[in-house]
């Protein structure tokens, strides 16, 4: 039963120096880590690579040339029997099911990011959508969040949203 830790939208190091040590513990913690791009310094993708004992991780839109030269756009992987896909942007959140429902019809959960905002819906095909937030810019959010699950036999468990304590 691998767990799984998402983030997305750390932009390490112009939102923060670094990512939180509650979240550095989580890395440590987790099976699989999933990043949904937004990384902006090729160093946080080295730091993951290193402390990380799998990574499955795409590029997102303020990615430049040399993280897309190592990460995919769409990245995908079977993981405990649940089929997942990691992509940074989704478009609007009017619309967002059925679009990513065609989209991605092989696919059991779509990790996105990009908006910095936590989301967790499921589509009527069963596609489940999660968006962690950002663990470093919340933007117009309550707090930085990241997101937890299980994944146990082809199904999705105990998904859990993350909310980490203001930054001093």
């Amino acid at each position: 039963m691998p767990s799984v830790l998402m983030l997305a939208d750390t932009h390490v190091p112009k939102r923060a120096h670094d990512l939180p040590a509650l979240v550095w513990d989580a890395v440590e913690a987790a099976d699989v880590v999933v990043h949904a791009g937004d990384w902006v310094d090729v160093a946080l993708l080295d730091a993951l690579e290193a402390r990380s004992r799998r990574l499955l991780a795409c590029w997102g839109n303020n990615d430049g040339p040399d993280l897309r030269a190592r990460l995919p756009e769409v990245a995908r992987a079977e993981i405990g029997g649940v089929r997942i896909a990691v992509v940074h942007e989704t478009g609007a959140a009017a619309g967002r099911e059925e679009r990513c429902a065609a989209a991605y019809p092989d696919t059991d959960v779509l990790v996105f990011g990009h908006s910095h905002i936590p989301w967790d819906t499921t589509t009527p095909t069963g596609l489940r959508l999660l968006n962690p937030g950002s663990p470093t810019d919340r933007r117009r959010q309550p707090a930085c969040t990241y997101l937890t699950l299980e994944a146990r036999n082809g199904r999705v468990e105990d998904v859990a949203l993350h909310r980490l304590p203001p930054r001093r």
